[in-house]
């Protein structure tokens, strides 16, 4: 039975069938519209620095046949053939995309879908309408990606600028006109339905599974080349194949190099100031002379050769080395709904998955696009939390298309994302959530508790928490003597039972033995349960 996604949903495709050999299907129509229905293999920037795998009517195959471009067939406006075990290990990512070829906008479309068919059998679908886009021209369908295994998401998200802004979203541009009528037909590849069980992962949905034959299996599930790592980008690199594209825009870092840096004077290095080594301390500048320039900046009298007097401070001089110490700190790629930056910083894009988020007011560093903020009310129960916890549970409401960057105080944060389980997190560790949750404020009241309760909030339905914590935390099974200290306990799942064990005292260490802790909780529960503590004591 196939899963029906919605917009953001994700899963690993091992979850979804054992097959490696897959069939994507595209249905999308509009009264007098036309589409072009493709396929970008993306690197590890999400960018397309191989133009021989972006798959359309003009090249409907990659190099070693892992990606293939079927044409019109069983109901579906374009299919492709996908075969991951056969993908360079240089291609971490595909993206199904959409085109309007001429005048008219995504709103005007019909029920659509993309759909995964493995072994004959449809698997999954993410099924679409009109109603959800506006003036977009361009949309991204549906992902397949690489985060440890290959997984599949729902995107649905769309570019009003057509072609070209989707091709500038994968570092190319649209060098001339498109052609005007594509023709799927003509470049789909004569693959007829198979007359027998062909290999371990048959190729689904190539006709009727139970007469399969196999005219030309041969290229497709031949041993492939050895994947070849990506090459640095260079000046002279291969511009795209087809005549209508030109890419890579810049080599990988977004810009083009400057010139290379000119020695410092007097045979001195310059001090980094900004990307140094964790830990490293800068050495001293030497006696007699000026200290080290703040970032971007030139010390005076010290300018390159060649380099006017009064040049504007804060103008990269040695662009080069500035890309290179910056580089560590560079903005992780993009494609994710929710994608940490690093261990303190969260990333959530309002523009994938549909649904508002909820932070906790003051967790904003910075955002980008358009993107609103409002208050929203926890209720009785939220104010309960912040009177007895000193955690003021105020919550905004992000919405928009943007980007937000989320922290506070330099907690770890962590993404759990929920398919349907459920989890209790205690309510001074949450951060943020999807807004699509199912979210309830719980209290479990003990005696010398800090302001007697101990408030957690329940989590149940599909989407993501961003769970903070002091330190890194540790998982551990729920087991009949499992207890853990009310300050260090951060999140455990729902089915556990919590009982509070008090030992009040008049002192902490009044009696030899004693662990000093004044509140336990006993955590019990069938096996599979569990409890995430954190290295940390109030």
């Amino acid at each position: 039975m196939a899963r029906e996604f919605q917009r953001g949903h994700k899963a690993k495709i091992s979850d979804l069938t054992p097959g490696t050999d897959l069939y994507v299907g595209v249905q999308i129509a509009g009264q007098g519209l036309t589409f072009d229905i493709s396929c970008f293999g993306l690197d590890a920037n999400e960018q397309l620095s191989d133009d021989r795998y972006f798959i359309f009517f003009n090249q409907p195959k990659s190099p070693e046949e892992s990606i293939q471009l079927l044409g019109a067939q069983a109901g579906d406006t374009e299919s492709f053939r996908v075969t991951l075990d056969r993908i360079p290990a240089n291609i971490h990512k595909l993206s199904f995309t959409a085109t309007v070829d001429g005048a008219g906008q995504m709103s005007q479309i019909g029920p659509g879908y993309i759909r995964i068919v493995a072994g004959g059998e449809e698997v999954v679908r993410y099924a679409f309408n009109g109603s959800e886009f506006t003036t977009e021209r361009a949309v991204m369908l549906g992902d397949f990606y690489l985060k440890d295994v290959w997984r599949f998401a729902a995107v649905g998200q769309g570019f009003d600028g057509g072609l070209e802004a989707l091709l500038k979203n994968f570092g190319g541009e649209v060098a001339e006109e498109e052609p005007a009528a594509p023709q799927p037909q003509a470049a789909a590849p004569s693959f007829a339905p198979p007359a027998q069980a062909a290999a371990p992962a048959p190729a689904p949905s190539f006709g009727a599974p139970t007469a399969p034959q196999a005219p030309q299996p041969a290229p497709s599930f031949g041993a492939p080349p050895a994947p070849v790592p990506a090459p640095a980008p260079t000046p002279q690199q291969q511009m795209h194949a087809a005549p209508t594209m030109a890419a890579p825009l810049a080599p990988q870092g977004g810009m083009v190099p400057p010139p290379a840096p000119a020695p410092a004077p007097y045979g001195q290095q310059p001090q980094p100031q900004f990307g140094q080594i964790p830990g490293q301390v800068p050495p001293a500048a030497p006696y007699g002379q000026q200290a080290p320039a703040p970032f971007g900046q030139q010390p005076p009298g010290m300018q390159p050769p060649g380099m006017p007097q009064g040049v504007p401070q804060g103008v990269p001089q040695a662009g080069a080395g500035l890309q290179a110490a910056l580089q560590p700190y560079k903005e992780a790629p993009t494609g994710q709904r929710w994608t940490p930056q690093n261990q303190q910083l969260m990333r959530v894009d309002l523009t994938m998955g549909g649904t508002p988020v909820l932070a906790r007011q003051g967790s904003m560093v910075m955002y980008q696009g358009k993107v609103d903020f409002s208050y929203k009310g926890a209720g009785f129960a939220g104010r309960m939390v912040g009177n007895a916890t000193g955690q003021e549970m105020q919550l905004m409401r992000c919405t928009g298309r943007g980007q937000v960057f989320l922290a506070e105080d330099g907690s770890h944060l962590h993404a759990i994302e929920l398919q349907g389980d459920g989890i209790c997190v205690s309510a001074e560790n949450v951060l943020a959530f999807d807004e699509s949750l199912q979210h309830e404020v719980r209290r479990i009241e003990g005696h010398g508790i800090p302001g007697g309760a101990l408030f957690t909030m329940q989590f149940q339905g599909t989407g993501t928490v961003i769970v903070k914590t002091h330190g890194v935390p540790v998982v551990l099974p729920v087991t009949p003597t499992t207890f853990a200290d009310c300050n260090a306990v951060v999140a455990w799942s729902a089915a556990s039972q919590v009982i509070i064990s008090s030992q009040v005292r008049l002192r902490r260490n009044a009696y030899p033995g004693h662990s000093g802790e004044t509140v336990n909780l006993q955590f019990r529960g069938a096996p599979g349960n569990f409890i995430v503590v954190q290295p940390y004591e109030v």
